[in-house]
């Protein structure tokens, strides 16, 4: 328990810049982006440095955090019910992807737990910015045969990355 709050109390906004520098997180909207224009379905990015002092002292999970902020963006909120957040706890290392109702079912959880391992084992290596791009294309690659490409003007969410 003490390792935690240590590992979330010494992250700073500075490790998340150089995880994550703007020409990175250019490049991952753009592969956001880019993806989306092959389907219908709306897919967000959210990287957060670490919990704060009230998260960690109710022992929020990075789960339940991924859940909140998937709620907080409004994921949940579009026609086809077909969000997807990639959402980063950088203190921990650990990611969680949040699919909307219209996955359940059509995507096997072990597609999603081997895009989370693929990413985290990127971060090993030190390697964010394209452990997070593939891991976005693999998304997309998931979404694709699910939901036809939305007419243009169609895009319901943005594509920016969200720190947090």
């Amino acid at each position: 328990m003490a390792a935690t709050w240590w590992r979330h109390l010494l992250m700073t906004p500075l490790a998340l810049r150089r995880a994550f520098p703007p020409e990175a997180l250019a490049a991952i909207n753009e592969a956001v982006a880019a993806g989306e224009r092959r389907h219908g379905a709306e897919v967000r990015v959210a990287v957060e440095a670490a919990f704060g002092l009230r998260q960690l002292w109710h022992r929020v999970t990075p789960r339940e955090r991924a859940v909140d902020v998937f709620s907080q963006l409004r994921m949940w909120d579009t026609a086809a019910n077909n969000g997807v957040l990639v959402y980063i706890l950088l203190a921990e290392q650990d990611i969680e992807i949040v699919a909307d109702r219209a996955f359940s079912g059509r995507v096997p959880p072990t597609a999603w737990t081997d895009i989370c391992s693929d990413l985290a084992a990127a971060f090993r290596a030190g390697d964010h910015r394209d452990g997070v791009i593939r891991a976005v294309e693999r998304v997309h690659a998931l979404a694709a045969p699910l939901f036809p490409p939305a007419g243009p003007g169609q895009d319901e969410l943005p594509d920016a990355t969200v720190v947090l």
